[in-house]
């Protein structure tokens, strides 16, 4: 297989993997595809054009899932997702001095503290309550994590889950808080010069297959018990802080 075509393929799978991924939990597209990318293209390069496929997708689901916008359940977001917003901004800035491992591995801890938490205290819940008051936190952290890694699920998705909101809940809520955090990204990208032209149309091909394969997460997942969707979100949190903790 010639050189270009074997990359073009190697690309396109891990952005089918990761679109599964993203279409079943709502979250995942990022950590599965931008380490491919980024032996392709480079961190800078790879983190634009997942950028863009962030803002587009997670639109996406927030449209999909538009009738539970209105749900009480909802009101921690305003505060979340603004707090989010200026973390993203600050992020950079407040963590340049410290060691990325470090950072990395303290996160795959915390978040395995809470996988074995869930796991033995499975009605552990975050009240409505103590999700507006505590949203901003968690928002904020997400952001601040977001501008210094490009990885906000293991603060975000972890507060989102310890809510244990139903699916359809559930995706909008992380839909929400990637695309805010994904625009605000993608305007500091821009006005850093760091966001090229021709990276909007590679974001653009990028979606081909993402738009071809978050069905196929959609759909078995969509038939899952509110229980089964919970334990497949913890399980994925787990993955994910073996990952970090493990440094592959």
């Amino acid at each position: 297989m010639d050189f270009d075509l074997q990359r073009m393929a190697i690309m396109g799978l891990a952005l089918a993997a990761g679109a599964i991924v993203k279409g079943a939990t709502g979250m995942g597209l990022p950590l599965i595809a931008l380490p491919v990318l980024t032996t392709f293209f480079g961190l800078q390069h790879s983190v634009g054009i997942m950028a863009i496929t962030q803002v587009l997708t997670n639109s996406m689901q927030m449209w999909q899932f538009r009738e539970v916008r209105q749900d009480a359940r909802m009101r921690f977001l305003p505060l979340f997702l603004l707090a989010g917003g200026v973390g993203v901004v600050l992020g950079t800035w407040l963590l340049t001095a410290l060691p990325e491992r470090a950072l990395v591995f303290s996160l795959g801890v915390l978040l395995l503290g809470y996988f074995v938490l869930k796991i033995s205290r499975p009605h552990l819940a975050v009240g409505p309550v103590l999700a507006r008051r505590a949203g901003p936190f968690a928002g904020f952290g997400s952001g601040v994590l977001q501008g210094a890694t490009g990885i906000s699920a293991p603060i975000g998705v972890t507060f989102i889950h310890a809510m244990a909101l139903d699916r359809n809940a559930h995706l909008f809520a992380v839909s929400a808080m990637f695309l805010t955090l994904g625009l605000v990204q993608f305007r500091a990208l821009v006005l850093s010069g760091i966001m090229q032209p021709q990276w909007i149309i590679e974001a653009l091909l990028a979606m081909v297959p993402i738009l071809l394969f978050m069905p196929v997460g959609q759909a078995p997942a969509g038939k899952l018990s509110r229980k089964a969707f919970d334990l497949m979100i913890l399980i994925f949190l787990g993955l994910m802080g073996v990952k970090m903790v493990a440094g592959v």
